[in-house]
This record gives C-alpha cells, sequence and structure tokens, in this order.
C-alpha cells in the first residue's frame, strides 16, 4: 500500500533532537543538556502564569500587544517593529518560508543552530553550510557562498553549540557587503549574558538597514524555555511580511503574561549575567585543569572538546554515570564534542569533579594499556 508523499526533500531532514531530562535508576539528575537558565523561572512569571489560568478559555492577543510594548519599554525599542512567536524558533520557521523555497539559498556556518536547516530544508531552498574557522563563523567564506540565489543568511551571535562570538564591527561590515536583497537574521539568543565590549545583539543594524532582523528568546536567562515564547525586531516591510503568514494566536495567554512579569521582574538579568560571568570561566578552568580542551564561550554553556567520537562517548557515559547529562553535539557535526550548560553552583561543582575523574581514569587507562 502507499500513502501520501512528502515533498523529497522533507525526508532529507534529521529531526531534531532535544537535551535529554533523566537517566534511568536516578532519581536526581544534574540536566546540563539544555541551555536553559540556572535559577528557574522568576516569581513573578510564576505567579502570572497560575493567574492566567483563569483565562485560558479565551483566545490570546493575537498582535501581543502588551508584550510588545512592555520589550519596547525594557529594550527602548518601536513596539511596532516587534514580532512575538511561540520560541524564536517559530520565527526562525517563518523567515525561511517566507523568503526561502524552491530555487533560493540559504547560508548558514557548518556548527550553526540546526533548526536553520531544518527550516530551510522544509522550505524547500538548498541550505549552504560554510566552513568555520576555529569553530567560529567565517564571514569571508560566508560571503563568498553568496550567489545569485541567496536569499537568506543566518548567523547565531553568540553561536550555539559552539559559544563563539563575532565582534558587532566585523557583523557591521559583513551586513554592508551583503546584497540588498538578502535578509540577514542574528540570532541573538544568548545576547543577555554576553559582557563583553564589542558586541551588539543587532538592534543598531536593524535600524540602519531594511534588510537585517534580531531574533531574540525568553528561554535562556528568563527562565521560560517551557512556555514557548520569542520575539525579533525587524523593519517594518519584514513586520509585514511576518504578520500576514505566522499563526494568527502563537503566543498562548498564559506566555505572554509570564513574559511581561519577566521583564519587570527586579534584578533578573543582571543576576543570571553575573553568575554566568563568574562560573563560565571557573567551569572552564576546572575542566581545563584536568587536560581537557574547552572552547572559548561567552553564552551559558561550554563546549569540551574530547579529540575523538570514541572518547566524547566514553567522557558522555561517565557522567551519566555519575547522574550528570550534557549534551552530544553530533549532529552538529562535532561528535568529538560534548556542550555543557553552565547550571548552579553546586552542578557546576559537581560536572567539573566528574570531568576530573574521568580525565584521571583516562589516563590511568592510557599507561595501563602502555
Amino acid at each position: 500500500m502507499t500513502g501520501p508523499s512528502p515533498r523529497p526533500e522533507i525526508l532529507t531532514i534529521h529531526p531534531y533532537v532535544a537535551g535529554e531530562s533523566d537517566i534511568p535508576g536516578f532519581n536526581r539528575t544534574v540536566k546540563l543538556s539544555s541551555n536553559e537558565g540556572a535559577f528557574g523561572v522568576p516569581p513573578g512569571a510564576r505567579r502570572a502564569i497560575q493567574d492566567a489560568a483563569e483565562e485560558v478559555f479565551r483566545y490570546p492577543d493575537g498582535s501581543a500587544k502588551r508584550l510588545r510594548e512592555a520589550l519596547g519599554r525594557r529594550w527602548g525599542l518601536d513596539p511596532g517593529r516587534i514580532v512575538c512567536g511561540a520560541g524564536s524558533d517559530d520565527l526562525l520557521y517563518q523567515f525561511c518560508l517566507a523568503y526561502g523555497g524552491p530555487g533560493r539559498e540559504i547560508v548558514m556556518s557548518a556548527h550553526g543552530f540546526s533548526i536553520y536547516h531544518i527550516a530551510g530544508a522544509y522550505a524547500g531552498s538548498t541550505v549552504v553550510k560554510v566552513p568555520e574557522r576555529n569553530m567560529t563563523a567565517d564571514l569571508d567564506a560566508m560571503l563568498a557562498a553568496v550567489s545569485p540565489a541567496t536569499r537568506v543568511m543566518f548567523l547565531a551571535n553568540p553561536n550555539n553549540p559552539t559559544g563563539s562570538m563575532v565582534p558587532a564591527e566585523d557583523v557591521a561590515r559583513f551586513r554592508a557587503a551583503l546584497p540588498p536583497n538578502v535578509l540577514l537574521v542574528l540570532d541573538a539568543a544568548y545576547a543577555e549574558y554576553v559582557t563583553r565590549p564589542d558586541y551588539d545583539p543587532g538592534v543598531k543594524l536593524v535600524d540602519a538597514t531594511d534588510n537585517t532582523v534580531m531574533t531574540r528568546t525568553f528561554s535562556k536567562i528568563f527562565g521560560l524555555g517551557g512556555m514557548r515564547i520569542g520575539w525579533c525586531y525587524a523593519p517594518a516591510a519584514v513586520v509585514d511580511v511576518l504578520d500576514r503568514v505566522r499563526g494568527p494566536f502563537n503566543v498562548s495567554v498564559a506566555a505572554q503574561a509570564a513574559a511581561i512579569a519577566a521583564l519587570a521582574e527586579p534584578g533578573w538579568v543582571e543576576k543570571g549575567r553575573a553568575h554566568n560571568a563568574e562560573w563560565l570561566p571557573k567551569v572552564t578552568a576546572g575542566i581545563e585543569a584536568a587536560g581537557l580542551k574547552v572552547w572559548p564561550s561567552v553564552g551559558n554553556f561550554v563546549m569540551v572538546d574530547l579529540e575523538t567520537t570514541e572518547r566524547a562517548n566514553a567522557a558522555d557515559a561517565y557522567l551519566r554515570s555519575k547522574g550528570i547529562i550534557v549534551r552530544k553535539i553530533g549532529g552538529y557535526g562535532l561528535p568529538q564534542c560534548l556542550r555543557v550548560t553552565i547550571g548552579t553552583a553546586e552542578e557546576n561543582e559537581a560536572v567539573i569533579e566528574a570531568f576530573t575523574g574521568f580525565a584521571k581514569g583516562s589516563a590511568q587507562g592510557s599507561a595501563g594499556r602502555g
């Protein structure tokens, strides 16, 4: 028997694999496999979610007007140029579907966020992955990959899973060199964690051009990954396109209420940024002290390079034996690496201890075989 057949390119897509949450046999695990906020849900957002229970029988405000106004106040932006979605992933899909399609190309860095490839292939586009340099997007190579068919360019900054960042000056030169008909999508999901003075999430370029958009999320420092809410800041013409094609009620009543409350939580972002600024270098140094390579990161995670797939799998198994879940990233073309989220102080200490134990045992095993 035969059934309905999808477009052939759909079957080339590998489903997105989320970070695991549990290990059989452990009542409590240390989950560092998804880049979630270290402190959970902001108290005000928790109350807002509870209060919203009385209103979920109603359709949400399709324009998310109050949330867009809150975002505008928080970041000094025009609410009319903000579009909200069910996570920033929702908006990434819309960009691919609206601007990509058969006969059109989407360009991304080789180790960029996997949704770019999934959404681009879903739209029927040809997705071009450009090799990186030192685990960082090679902007010159990405420019060289642009063809007359290119319509969308994705740049995650900071990038997941590598943790690398491209300075604002370089991004501005990159934008200036792109053809005006190419939409540059600056994915700034980790913007709130960055403390470097040479970083800009994209606001300046959006304001200065007609073909640049910036995406952001509430899933990281704001602790609302389970609510699925993100947003973008874009030129008016791009906002018009998104409002034509997005789901009419794509952000739920509870998600909108939680996001508004999270934005108003006193000191929440500052607390998360300070914690990350303290523990990102501590976790990096702790793992490096065990003799393992850690790539530089400005996000709320580090990427540990075990050199071979076999050793990465062995390290993952060792950590799991200690009740610690990290992220294998073979799907990003990095099977030799593990991504580790910065968690609470206790979780961070546990992961440093576990990597140290693995490295010590690995070294003793090598000596024994010698």
